[in-house]
């Protein structure tokens, strides 16, 4: 009964240890990816801000503007155009005329501006 029982331990022992070669395996793996990412990509960050020096160079930047420009306004529209169909746009004067019915106290004219002549007939 003992070596049965062994026998089935030795065996969990060594799918253990397999388990954990196939974890080394992975991670090892994945320490390499990194590693190889970021030897490529050190390069290209470091010659990043050289400039070619010739007559097209001058527009790099200016080509760069324009087409950030257009993806922005582009997104942009396209967020308007489905606000617009959602119904976001609907009413907008009824909805803007609102705060004008508002009664509210005149905190920001001072008492020494209401005594003069043009607000003796009250409030414009």
């Amino acid at each position: 009964m003992t070596v049965a029982k062994n026998a089935a331990q030795f065996r969990r022992v060594r799918f253990g240890r397999l388990a954990s070669l196939a974890t080394v395996k992975k991670r090892a793996f994945i320490s390499l990816a990194l590693i190889t990412f970021v030897a490529l990509a050190l390069p290209a960050v470091a010659l990043a801000h050289d400039q070619p020096e010739s007559k097209q160079a001058r527009w790099v930047m200016a080509d760069w503007m324009m087409d950030t420009f257009f993806i922005f306004s582009g997104l942009a529209l396209v967020a308007f155009l489905a606000a617009w169909k959602a119904g976001h746009f609907q009413e907008l004067d009824r909805m803007g005329g609102i705060p004008l019915l508002v009664e509210e106290e005149d905190y920001y004219t001072p008492e020494w501006a209401l005594d003069e002549e043009e607000w003796a007939d009250g409030n414009a």
